[in-house]
């Protein structure tokens, strides 16, 4: 009689069981507690439907006379994003790297400098927007500055994550040797991380383009 192995461990299998039966009470109690009633979902899906097919489609396609404006209006939100997060990540590349522990010339100082990216990123872009009306007015200005705090504090908390998934073995090989702080950046961090950074990069471009339409 073969015996069969379990694709899952018993630990693991039940250890899922239990995130499964958790998220199932969490969704009963929510829902009890906001009158959530899904019955009440389904009963109303034909209002749905109907906003679909009736005010959704087919879209309403804009006149001749405003595809101008329009046009102008996405290149300047192009604009915008790639501008502002070009000047973030250029920021926060040089602040990222007194970020992390492993790199830092100052470790004990990449604690301070994390808490200070995590406290700009937990603010929205049009929470800063607002902040900054009073002194710098209404215009793209505002958008500006606003995407490049909070493209500042995103990348340098994904920059700094970057770096320390990389082997610092070439680092210490560096070090070892006598490098200087310059040096170790462009010989190890650099070509180790900077497909990391082009990818968060790109990513951070996506996200202010989406943000650009409510600045």
């Amino acid at each position: 009689m073969t015996r069969r192995i379990p694709l899952i461990a018993r630990d693991t299998k039940r250890l899922y069981t239990g995130f499964l039966i958790a998220a199932i009470l969490l969704f009963v109690v929510c829902s009890f507690l906001t009158n959530f009633n899904i019955m009440t979902l389904v009963a109303n899906g034909d209002a749905f439907w109907e906003f679909i097919t009736e005010d959704f489609l087919p879209p309403a396609l804009p006149k001749s006379s405003r595809i101008p404006g329009i046009l102008s209006s996405i290149l300047v939100t192009l604009a915008l994003a790639m501008s502002a997060t070009t000047i973030a990540a250029i920021l926060a590349f040089f602040v990222s790297l007194f970020g992390s522990e492993k790199v830092s010339p100052f470790p004990r100082a990449a604690k301070f400098v994390r808490g200070f990216a995590t406290f700009l990123r937990n603010i929205p872009a049009l929470v800063w927007a607002f902040i900054l009306f009073s002194s710098l007015g209404i215009g793209t200005g505002v958008g500006f500055v606003a995407l490049c705090i909070t493209s500042f504090a995103f990348m340098v908390r994904a920059f700094v994550k970057t770096m320390e998934d990389v082997s610092q073995d070439c680092v210490e090989s560096l070090q070892a040797v006598g490098a200087t702080f310059p040096q170790r950046v462009s010989q190890a961090i650099l070509p180790s991380c900077l497909s990391g950074f082009l990818s968060w990069f790109l990513y951070c471009v996506e996200i202010n383009i989406r943000s650009r339409i409510w600045i």
